[in-house]
């Protein structure tokens, strides 16, 4: 199932898309909330839901409601790793990202002030879909996520990494530095250990990966994630990138008027213009 908000920001309304048909949400609830993702959606009988007239056209938003917290693991494709100049790590490179970065997938993308080294990074992400606090193995996992997105995890890494007082959410928490969708992915339809990852700047590929390359699978993830933090329904979870960013040194950085374009098999793609600061 996919499950997506379409609209203006703000005004986005929930729906169920169906093969061509968009079936519209709001008989059963009034956004994709953390409550609908822990109680209603595995509940949910779309024969029951009418179509949502002149869907048409309409912005798609990011897939959930804003989540109480973007969790991030870093450097954890092995070739990434190699491209970055590190030693895969052993233990989980976690960081924050602030929860209103998080926008739509075609929204334009804001290059912070002075920077000259904002990168994009195509992602999978995990949508939690119930309490998560100390699971006993990461078999476990799998009973805790509502769903998969495609994200952008936009980066600035001069405060990444050389201003960054030795961790990274500086150079992740901008505006705009989170575009989400555009859909969700139940967690019954796709395998998250097997999915292709691509992006493109201008049209010219960077990015053409599997999640077969992770270091850390998504069940290790949220397993080793909920040994010291709970996580919350909607909460969502970036779990790196595959190799191919401009942090490589293969590739120039993003300046204004730039289009990225990712795409995640099964995840739908995803097209931004990055816009200088103030001029969004």
């Amino acid at each position: 199932m996919r499950i997506a908000r379409l609209g203006r920001p703000g005004q986005e309304i929930p729906v169920v898309l169906d093969g061509d048909r968009v079936l519209d949400l709001r008989g059963v609830t009034s956004d994709v909330t953390p409550e609908f993702l822990e109680h209603g959606l595995p509940a949910l009988d779309v024969t029951t839901l009418p179509e949502l007239p002149d869907a048409a056209g309409l912005r798609f938003g990011p897939p959930v409601t804003r989540p109480t917290a973007v969790v991030c693991v870093g450097m954890n494709y092995a070739k990434h790793a190699a491209e970055s100049g590190a030693e895969p790590p052993t233990e989980p490179v976690v960081f924050l990202k602030h929860p209103n970065t998080v926008v739509g997938p075609d929204d334009p993308v804001t290059i912070p002030r002075g920077s000259t080294m904002t990168d994009w990074e195509v992602e999978l992400g995990v949508v939690i879909g119930r309490r998560t606090s100390y699971l006993d193995s990461p078999a476990d996992a799998a009973a805790h996520i509502a769903g998969y997105v495609l994200v952008n995890d936009v980066s600035e890494r001069e405060l990444q990494l050389h201003t960054s007082g030795g961790q990274w959410s500086k150079g992740k928490c901008a505006p705009t530095f989170t575009p989400v969708g555009p859909w969700l992915v139940t967690a019954d339809v796709l395998d998250p250990a097997a999915v292709q990852l691509r992006s493109r700047v201008n049209g010219e590929e960077r990015q053409d990966s599997s999640t077969a390359d992770l270091i850390f699978s998504v069940p290790e993830i949220l397993y080793r994630l909920s040994q010291f933090m709970t996580l919350e329904p909607g909460d969502l979870i970036l779990t790196g990138t595959p190799e191919g960013v401009a942090l490589s040194g293969r590739f120039p950085y993003l300046s204004a008027r730039d289009v990225v374009e990712l795409e995640g098999e099964g995840l739908g793609r995803q097209r931004q213009t990055m816009a200088a600061e103030g001029n969004r």
